[in-house]
């Protein structure tokens, strides 16, 4: 039989630490507001809501300030535009964004460095996630060189994935990004995963791995960047949820 009692600590942790997410291509500001109403539940609040830049100041103002606006840059392909990217994440800095989740330029590492600067300075204050796409950089080598660069530059987190890309966040690549923080002395630099955690039990190896890695499991070093998520968690929590257990990694 599951340990519910672990599902339920799981759900609880996973809970406080998502980044409740949105970033289809038709979203509207009403399904931005009803995506803030979630933030807020009757089991407590998410860390955060993460939108497109142009809903930064309208989720600002639905969310109360417990709740983190994270907004991304250079999304979802990671282009090597320096002006596309500073152009988003100025318009994440004066809309009254708290976070910036920018992709890095994956296919020209070499790009990488100049550009994640840049973005670092003009976002200075705010927590800047790098989003490496490691589903597409696939080689360990060039994720840790990714790695590298990302922290180099000033990353408050690393980030999996877009969750645009045919694969997402995955146990394995985890680790490489942990392996990177831990290895690299980064005390303050945290991990989130994203794209295709849709269960409690999904996120559980996530949870896990960050608390092998970092030592503790907290929303200043651990998010998941999820939108469906929430569902389950809220099913665990409510007691309505079929009994899974979490996963392994």
């Amino acid at each position: 039989m599951p340990n519910t009692t672990d599902l339920t600590a799981t759900a609880r942790t996973a809970l406080a630490c998502l980044d409740l997410t949105s970033l289809n291509d038709q979203d509207t500001p009403a399904d931005i507001e009803r995506l803030c109403s979630r933030a807020t539940g009757p089991h407590g609040s998410t860390a955060a809501v993460c939108v497109w830049p142009r809903f930064v100041a309208l989720a600002r103002a639905r969310l109360p300030a417990t709740v983190r606006v994270a907004a991304v840059a250079n999304f979802p392909d990671g282009s090597t535009d320096l002006a596309r990217a500073l152009h988003d994440t100025q318009q994440i800095v004066d809309a009254g964004g708290d976070e910036v989740d920018v992709v890095i330029p994956w296919r020209e590492l070499s790009c990488a460095p100049s550009l994640l600067s840049e973005v670092r300075r003009a976002c200075e204050g705010l927590t800047l996630k790098v989003i490496l796409e490691t589903g597409e950089l696939q080689d360990e080598a060039l994720i840790r060189q990714a790695c590298s660069i990302a922290l180099d530059t000033g990353a408050d987190f690393l980030k999996t994935s877009t969750g645009k890309a045919r694969v997402n966040a995955t146990p394995a690549a985890a680790r490489l990004l942990l392996q990177a923080i831990a290895q690299g002395g980064h005390r303050n630099v945290g991990f989130k995963p994203a794209g295709g955690i849709r269960t409690v039990a999904d996120a559980a190896p996530y949870i896990a791995l960050t608390a092998e890695h970092l030592g503790c499991v907290t929303p200043q070093r651990f998010r998941i960047g999820a939108s469906g998520l929430l569902n389950d968690i809220e099913s665990v929590l409510g007691g309505t949820a079929a009994a899974t257990a979490p996963g392994s990694y």
